[in-house]
C-alpha cells in the first residue's frame, strides 16, 4: 500500500508553521514516497514543491478549505473563488487530487447541507477537470455534517460528474459503516484516502457521532477499526492510490504515532501475503 505522509498529523501538534524539511525528513525515515498537503502553512507553493522534490517526495493531494455550503449561488461565489486558488496551488505543488473538508454549519440539517454543497461542486468540479485535478470530498465525523456516511458522498458522487471520493475508514464509521463495506460501496471513485482510528468513549467526554456513540482519537491499530480486514478487502479490489497516515490524538508525538502506524500497517499486510 503507498502510504503517504500527511502534513496535518504532525502540524497539528506544533501549531503556527510546521518544519517542512522536518515532515520530508521523517517520511524519508518511514520509507515513504507521498506527500498530502494540508494548506502550505504560510509557505508559498513553489517552497513547498522544492522541499518536497528535494526529498524525493511527490506531492499527491492538496487539502484546503472552501466553503460552499450556502443556498444560493452569490453566498457560494466566495467558496467557488478559493476552491479555484486551491486547485491552482495544486497544480503548482503538482498534486493530481484536491480534498475539500466540509464540516456542519449551524442552523442547517444534514440534508440542507449536502444540497448545498452538491449545488456548488457542480460548478467547481469542472474547474477541477480543466486544470487536470480531481476534486474530492471526505467523510467527515461530526454528526451533523452533510457527509458523513457512504451513502452522503455517493449521492454527491451521483449527482456531480467527475466528483472523486477520499475514503477515511474512521470517519465513515462514526456514521455506522463498516469501513470495507463503505470503501467497496465508493469504487473507483475512490482516488485517495485516510487511515485512522477511535476509541469508543462515555456520554460527556466527547460529542455523540451520528452512529449515537462517542469517540476519542487513537492510534491506528489501537481503537475500533478492524485494519486487518479492511486491507485485505482493499488489496483484494486493487487499490493503488495513496493512503495517509493521520492521528488526531496526543498520546504519542506525531512523529512517534507515525512510526508505529507503519510499522503496525506493514505487519498487518505482511501477514496477508
Amino acid at each position: 500500500m503507498n502510504y503517504t505522509m500527511m502534513t496535518y498529523t504532525i502540524a497539528r501538534q506544533q501549531g503556527g508553521r510546521p518544519d517542512m524539511v522536518k515532515i520530508c525528513r521523517l517520511a524519508n525515515e518511514l520509507g515513504l514516497e507521498t506527500l498530502d498537503q494540508v494548506t502550505l502553512y504560510g509557505y508559498e507553493a513553489a517552497e513547498v514543491r522544492r522541499i518536497a522534490d528535494d526529498h524525493g517526495l511527490r506531492i499527491i493531494c492538496y487539502t484546503f478549505f472552501a466553503d460552499l455550503n450556502f443556498p444560493d449561488a452569490s453566498g457560494r461565489a466566495a467558496g467557488l473563488d478559493g476552491l479555484k486558488r486551491g486547485i491552482e496551488i495544486a497544480v503548482a505543488l503538482g498534486a493530481p487530487v484536491v480534498m475539500l473538508p466540509i464540516g456542519a454549519k449551524e442552523g442547517l440539517t444534514r440534508d440542507q447541507s449536502r444540497r448545498n454543497v452538491i449545488e456548488g461542486l457542480l460548478s467547481g468540479v469542472p474547474i477541477g477537470r480543466r486544470a487536470g485535478v480531481t476534486v474530492t470530498v471526505e467523510h467527515f465525523p461530526q454528526a451533523d455534517s452533510p457527509f458523513v456516511t457512504a451513502a452522503d458522498v455517493n449521492e454527491a458522487v451521483a449527482r456531480v460528474p467527475g466528483l472523486g471520493v477520499t475514503f477515511d475508514c474512521g470517519n465513515c464509521l462514526t456514521g455506522g459503516d463498516d469501513p470495507g463495506e463503505a470503501f467497496l460501496a465508493g469504487g473507483k471513485q475512490i482516488v485517495h484516502a485516510h487511515f485512522k482510528d477511535w476509541v469508543r468513549v462515555g456520554p460527556g467526554e466527547a460529542r455523540r457521532a451520528l452512529d449515537g456513540n462517542c469517540y476519542r482519537p487513537a492510534l491506528i491499530g489501537e481503537g475500533v477499526v478492524d485494519y486487518p480486514a479492511l486491507l485485505a478487502t482493499m488489496k483484494k479490489a486493487g487499490y493503488k492510490g495513496g493512503i495517509d497516515i493521520e492521528y488526531e490524538g496526543d498520546d504519542y508525538p506525531a512523529d512517534e504515532a507515525c512510526r508505529r502506524a507503519v510499522d503496525y500497517l506493514r505487519g498487518v499486510e505482511a501477514g496477508l501475503d
